[in-house]
């Protein structure tokens, strides 16, 4: 039985990104019905049992392994192996990394899942690049996926809204409020204020505004609409991208 590691910062993101990596994975693997994950692989963190790890307890968890599966955290230099000092997440990835090695010794981890929010940040995504290039030629393999969502988990939210009827007027008058269609230019939502006038411009807000913050209208979004509509609208938010990796590093693992 496999494990695929997922660090993200919340359970919605981890069943976000989790849920449309089967729907590809069951997509491009003709033979891999819905019950056969359960066979083949779990999604895991990195404490046993757990079925996520958040960015912002890794510092303990590691602690935590020193402490009760002896693990003994490797001298880390805080740069990538060519000098150059790591971007924003880039260490702490690297962290990450060392401890899956090690447990790679008790457990049978074939891929980690980083997922993160850019909020603005671009760079975030270049130091889990500088991370996933330090790691790659490591033993044993461990595929590294990069999901980051430009900004926010709820751009892609957006990517797959498709209203009902009753949701039709609640989108056009946002649509006439931004002067742009908030779910196929969700990227272009980059405000993270509550307060007016920008809240329009936050994604949560219009997230919660179409689904009437109802958990399974939103899940709607990502479980239910085509991936030939996620693929077309999330090129810009980073959906598209994070579908291609799980289609270049997690397919061959089921395969093999």
């Amino acid at each position: 039985m496999f494990e695929f590691i997922v660090i993200v910062e919340s359970g919605a993101d981890s069943r976000t990104a989790t849920k449309l990596a089967e729907r590809v994975l069951k997509e491009q693997i003709d033979w891999l019905e819905p019950d056969l994950i359960k066979h083949i692989f779990h999604w895991r963190g990195l404490e046993e049992g757990t079925e996520y790890s958040c960015w912002s307890d890794v510092d303990k968890i590691i602690d935590d392994a020193k402490e009760k599966i002896r693990y003994k955290s490797p001298r880390f230099l805080g740069h990538h192996n060519k000098g150059v000092p790591f971007k924003a997440d880039g260490a702490i990835s690297i962290k990450v990394l060392k401890l899956v090695d090690f447990l790679q010794k008790t457990r049978q981890i074939k891929a980690i899942l980083f997922i993160r929010d850019l909020d603005n940040q671009p760079e975030r995504r270049e130091g889990l690049e500088q991370a996933r290039s330090e790691h790659i030629n490591r033993q044993p393999q461990l595929k590294i996926v990069i999901g980051t969502a430009n900004p926010k988990r709820e751009a892609w939210v957006l990517n797959g809204f498709l209203p009902s009827n009753q949701e039709e007027q609640i989108l056009e008058e946002i649509k006439t409020r931004l002067n742009f269609d908030p779910c196929i230019d969700s990227h272009r939502l980059r405000s993270t204020s509550q307060k007016e006038p920008d809240r329009i411009r936050n994604p949560k807000v219009i997230v919660e505004q179409l689904t009437g913050k109802d958990m399974k209208r939103e899940q709607q979004c990502w479980e239910d609409t085509s991936l030939k509509i996620l693929r077309e609208r999330g090129v810009y938010t980073g959906l598209t991208a994070y579908i291609q990796e799980i289609e270049q590093h997690l397919i061959q693992i089921i395969l093999s």
